[in-house]
């Protein structure tokens, strides 16, 4: 394999071995040595939560080398800036606790520290108080290439019905990989502008058409175009259709979030065991993504850090992940691979992802298509190549790396689409460093694909001491857009009976503790579902009593707080179905009777329009029903009936059909 090297490294957090070259000295005159750690150019934020008065109280690393003081900013989650300060601390400070909190409400913070020796380190968390659970999400347009659709029918239905269970409404297109771009965007400008309020995403599913963008050089390698699927989430209508004008960063803001997940030409060229055929390496993806979704596929709440390049003057492009993972899986939790020329074998980032399983990593070094330098163990520049990834099962769910050539991910091999064709773990992968990628959002419940666009449209709201080429067409997520960090275990076998007291729905547990379970109903199997209990279902059995004649998909969630370095919010598990068709009325009717008159009357909730009949039994087991009087027409929410109560016409007991 071709050799890339890159002398701009600092010292490891897990080693201090140093590793900066004279060539670089002069650059990093104005920092002390000690200093060249990566994650002082982070703030590594997680808090905790107070309900009862509520408070939120954020705690970080302190700062090894000494800061002049922390400043924290807040904001709510859609506010384009950060506002005056809350508060000014001490360099000694390591939190800060905020009492102007509600519980039920979310709250994005900014924590800047000054160091001592001349870095400017920055944090964010988003964090809140018993949030409560996202029940719809929005409208994804699921794009999928036809030369492999076929083959996946079967699990692209369950992807569809996964999407379903977790909120969302789905549009799909199958599209041909000969396809132009432009006429692929050109479906899913179609269904935004359609509906822009709840179209706000894009999954893109095996080979679709990647177009190339701008002339950058982004690593020092020379000019060249880019693969730009931000094209696909920028509904404008203003990037250039010549080729020869397009551009090198967005032209205005992406309004969908973009994941990609494309497996073409993931030969495994040196492996020692063949890779499978793209159709399986899909096939072997859709198993992974829906194993996540329903809690099959368990990891530790912790992250894997090879941290080759180091500061390099403040890029520090590993403080990417120091600043993601605080948030997201706590303090203490992320584990440093041993980055030195000699390090020992099983001391490597790649070993390390081999025989140790984790929520997060971030790998970095000199980089090509297929490889990183120094996270590995082949030969002169101890590489970690792709073939090792997919053919060793590296065990990271959620994966950035940074290094040369990595942006041109469409080249064969490429070693982020080998986090996807990994066996059993691997679910998305970015390059994240020039610029940086931003996921604390992801610690109360919000997709990946939230952070995918946040990271697209940065420019200066979220920061890091140099932060290079943000809003490049590059920026892209190799991953199912729409995955979250904490997947809930799904209730199980839904069941419906209908009588005349109601559709009884009953259902098997989750294999969690869950505080309960919500129900939900849709006239279509598709959705959208509307929640039909008023408060948390904590048995496994619910009776719906106010559906109208009809057929209905009924859904179920399994639901829990979920706790976590970034507070707590109400979680959802992936939705169960069933669908059942209702003849009788199963709102309840009311009854009065009239001694002076004679008169029974009966009143029911009902749909302004229809027509309802109602029918009396003398002995429910061994009688039948009969018609009582002639259909009545409601006019509004509710209707009624009234007859005469005596010995010829009483029957013991009546309900309400329509017909």
């Amino acid at each position: 394999m071709k050799k890339v090297c890159l002398p701009l490294v600092g010292i490891s957090k897990a080693t201090g071995g140093l590793l900066l070259t004279l060539t670089c000295l002069a650059r990093f005159a104005h920092i002390t040595a000690k200093a060249d750690s990566t994650y002082v150019y982070a703030v590594q934020l997680s808090a905790s939560v107070q309900t009862n008065p509520p408070a939120l109280a954020l705690s970080w690393e302190p700062d090894p080398y000494g800061a002049t003081n922390y400043i924290v900013y807040r904001k709510a989650k859609d506010a384009t800036d950060w506002g005056f300060p809350i508060a000014s601390l001490p360099g000694y400070a390591s939190g800060f606790t905020d009492n102007a909190v509600s519980r039920g409400a979310a709250y994005e913070y900014q924590v800047t520290k000054a160091g001592k020796v001349g870095y400017t380190g920055y944090g964010y968390i988003y964090s809140g108080i018993e949030l409560p659970a996202t029940e719809t999400r929005a409208t994804i347009v699921l794009v999928t290439a036809t030369e492999t659709a076929t083959a996946l029918s079967a699990e692209l239905a369950r992807l569809q019905t996964d999407l379903i269970g977790d909120g969302w409404q789905v549009i799909r297109h199958d599209v041909s990989s000969n396809d132009s771009p432009q006429s692929v965007r050109a479906l899913i400008q179609n269904d935004y502008r359609a509906d822009p309020t709840n179209v706000n995403a894009v999954f893109l599913f095996g080979h679709v058409p990647i177009l190339q963008s701008g002339y950058m050089n982004y690593d020092g390698h020379g000019a060249r175009p880019m693969p730009a699927d931000a094209f696909y989430g920028e509904m404008n209508d203003d990037w250039p259709v010549d080729p020869a004008s397009s551009p090198n960063y967005l032209p205005s803001n992406v309004a969908l979030m973009v994941g990609r997940v494309d497996l073409v030409n993931m030969p495994g060229v040196g492996a020692s065991v063949r890779w499978p055929s793209e159709v399986e390496l899909l096939r072997n993806y859709l198993n992974k993504d829906h194993n996540w979704r329903t809690g099959q596929l368990s990891v530790p709440r912790r992250a894997l850090m090879g941290n080759r390049r180091g500061d390099e003057g403040g890029l520090a492009v590993a403080a990417s992940g120091y600043r993601s993972f605080e948030p997201l899986v706590g303090a203490g939790n992320t584990i440093e691979a041993n980055i030195n020329d000699v390090a020992p074998a099983n001391q490597r980032w790649s070993y390390m992802l081999v025989y140790g399983k984790y929520l997060w990593a971030y790998g970095c070094g000199g980089g090509q298509d297929t490889a990183i330098g120094y996270l590995g163990t082949h030969d002169t520049d101890d590489e970690v190549w792709s073939t090792d990834l997919v053919g060793w099962n590296a065990q990271a769910v959620f994966v950035m790396m940074f290094g040369s050539h990595l942006g041109n991910w469409d080249h064969p091999d490429n070693i982020m689409r080998a986090v996807l064709a990994t066996p059993q773990t691997g679910l998305a992968c970015c390059m994240s460093g020039q610029p940086h990628w931003f996921f604390h959002h992801m610690g109360l419940g919000e997709t990946l694909g939230y952070s995918t666009r946040l990271s697209m449209n940065n420019s200066t709201l979220y920061r890091n001491q140099i932060n290079l080429f943000p809003r490049a067409v590059y920026i892209a997520l190799m991953g199912d857009p729409t995955l979250r960090l904490a997947p809930l275990p799904p209730a199980q076998n839904l069941t419906a009976l209908e009588d005349r007291a109601g559709v009884h729905l009953s259902w098997s547990p989750a294999a969690a503790n869950v505080a309960g379970y919500q129900v939900y109903r849709s006239e279509s199997s598709t959705g959208p579902f509307v929640r039909i209990n008023n408060s948390t279902v904590t048995d496994t059995n619910f009776t719906d009593v106010t559906a109208s004649p009809g057929t209905y998909t009924y859904m179920v969630r399994s639901t829990a707080l979920q706790t976590n370095p970034s507070g707590s919010y109400f979680n959802l598990g992936e939705g169960i179905f069933t669908t059942t068709t209702v003849s009788i009325l199963t709102a309840p009717i009311s009854v009065q009777i009239s001694p002076g008159t004679n008169q029974i009357v009966l009143s029911w909730d009902a749909q302004a329009g229809v027509s309802y009949h109602v029918e009396a039994i003398q002995d429910l087991i061994l009688g039948q029903w009969a018609p009582v009087g002639s259909p009545v027409q409601a006019s509004g929410a509710t209707c009624s009936w009234s007859g005469p109560l005596n010995n010829s016409s009483f029957h013991g007991f009546y309900r309400v059909v329509s017909p």
